[in-house]
């Protein structure tokens, strides 16, 4: 049991050391920083007129339960955690291409592992700056924000779904064991997130046909469920939330480590 809880917390200790690392890494390119915030303000500028003149300007006018300020401050949600997202497949791609992979696959820590400390400690990172540019926004045009303990469902709900994102964006990013370009399969990815999963509008604006589609993909667990909850708590049950967030996370990371064994396995087979 000792040597367990050792190996454990060895385990914890080389994800913080490389959660450190990708903070010390992410600090360092303000330049970045600067760039991508300047593109969540253009966006959420564009869809904050959109949104104003769906709504005629009536900020008291209800649609479908949502306000013209909940819809608003929804968007800076699901932004903030959109943008959060790093770009995995890339980099798996090119470790894949250059043969880097191979030096990371006898490092000391799990592959999939190191990859997912990188992409938490970054992706939590970007959140907490986009959620506070995009607030300036929110603010401005609709107001403060008044969710209550909805910050609290939020917060409690990002953790998931930066998980769920990691894993989809492995799952397709491990096909470059087996194709050479993933960026297609990533760009089909990425659309799905943007409508499916909630992204440009809550899932309750969606036809009703649609609504149960989407209740059966993972998307809706990544994008909708912690906006959602942040500006309507009580809406759904939280409990239930993180039940099907726990229930996709274990599916996919079912198939991630099924891909990757077969992935590794075809490396060594072609002595790559």
């Amino acid at each position: 049991m000792n040597a367990m809880n050792a190996m454990n917390a060895m385990k914890l200790m080389k994800a913080a050391a490389v959660a450190r690392i990708t903070w010390r890494q992410q600090l360092a390119y303000k330049t970045d920083f600067l760039m991508r915030s300047s593109f969540l303000l253009l966006i959420l500028f564009v869809f904050v007129q959109l949104w104003g003149a769906a709504y005629q300007g009536d900020t008291t006018r209800v649609i479908n339960g949502y306000t013209l300020k909940q819809i608003i401050w929804y968007l800076v949600f699901t932004e903030a955690i959109t943008m959060a997202v790093p770009a995995l497949c890339g980099l798996i791609e090119n470790e894949v291409k250059s043969g880097d992979i191979a030096i990371r696959l006898i490092r000391p820590f799990s592959y999939v592992g190191y990859h997912y400390s990188s992409y938490l400690a970054e992706a939590i990172f970007r959140f907490f700056i986009h959620l506070a540019i995009g607030s300036i926004i929110a603010w401005t045009f609709a107001g403060p924000p008044s969710f209550g303990v909805g910050w609290a469902g939020l917060f409690a709900l990002t953790l998931g779904a930066i998980t769920i994102a990691f894993l989809l964006n492995m799952i397709v990013a491990l096909c470059a064991f087996w194709v050479e370009e993933t960026r297609g399969m990533e760009f089909v990815l990425h659309k799905l997130q943007f409508t499916v999963g909630g992204m440009l509008l809550p899932l309750d604006l969606m036809p009703e046909w649609l609504q149960r589609i989407c209740a059966w993909m993972p998307f809706q667990a990544m994008l909708y469920f912690p906006a959602r909850t942040a500006v309507n708590y009580g809406e759904a049950s939280l409990l239930q939330q993180f039940g099907i967030q726990a229930a996709w996370i274990v599916v996919l990371a079912a198939a991630v480590m099924f891909m990757y064994r077969r992935g590794v396995a075809k490396l060594h087979v072609n002595g790559g």
